[in-house]
């Protein structure tokens, strides 16, 4: 007997609910793996290594300083005690004329080396001679810079014994003048000492020969200054 309608609804309900069950069961059945997370770094820092340079071993090398030298310094230098004249100069052609003489020949802690200056007019008028300090020596310098002679009885800055002046002394820019009567002697003392700077400035009074000179104008004490007659003169001292 063929089917009946009933029937015919019945297969296709059962069907369709088959078919929907196999797409249901394709939609499930994947084979995706869960994702993972990434690994944490777990790598440890490697502390640094410091390396300290040891310095070269200079023991044996050797040192300028210690290089031997031949050449005296001013600290190595010994000091002078005692003054002698050297060389003296002759008497320049001019009615004034110049000598030198020692009155104290050692440095001692009451006194430094001293020399004596005298000016002798030789003509029979009066006459006048410039510069008045520098014709007696005071505030000369010899020729190195190292010595220079004071008026004496005066103090300055220097240590007894020493007579090494300890800072410069400021001098006055004038010109004097003095007068010398016919046959007229005028004599004058001066000290010596070390210059502040200069050579052995480190110590006293250096060793050695220095020389000291000064110009000498003259004319007559009524005459101007062109009417003066100049000369240059003077003398070597040896320092011991």
């Amino acid at each position: 007997m063929p089917p009946t309608r009933r029937q015919l609804l019945q297969s296709a309900g059962v069907i369709s609910l088959g078919v929907a069950t196999g797409c249901l069961g394709d939609a499930g059945g994947g084979s995706g793996s869960d994702p993972t997370e990434d690994s944490e770094d777990t790598t440890e820092d490697t502390p640094n290594e410091t390396t300290t340079e040891q310095p070269e071993d200079t023991t044996d090398m050797p040192d300028d300083t210690d290089t031997p030298t031949d050449e005296p310094t001013d600290t190595d230098a010994p000091d002078a005690s005692t003054m002698s004249l050297a060389n003296v100069d002759s008497a320049p052609d001019i009615p004034l004329e110049p000598a030198v003489e020692v009155t104290e020949a050692d440095a001692t802690q009451d006194h430094p080396p001293q020399v004596e200056i005298t000016l002798s007019n030789t003509s029979d008028e009066t006459v006048s001679a410039g510069e008045g300090r520098a014709i007696f020596f005071e505030h000369v310098t010899d020729e190195t810079g190292a010595l220079t002679f004071l008026p004496a009885e005066n103090d300055y800055p220097a240590a007894p014994g020493c007579w090494r002046l300890s800072e410069p002394l400021m001098v006055t820019q004038e010109y004097r003048m003095e007068r010398f009567d016919a046959d007229e002697s005028r004599s004058k003392r001066v000290d010596l000492y070390g210059a502040s700077q200069g050579k052995g400035a480190s110590g006293c009074l250096p060793t050695g020969e220095y020389r000291f000179e000064t110009t000498i104008a003259v004319g007559k004490a009524s005459g101007s200054d062109e009417d003066r007659t100049e000369a240059t003169w003077g003398f070597s001292v040896i320092l011991e």
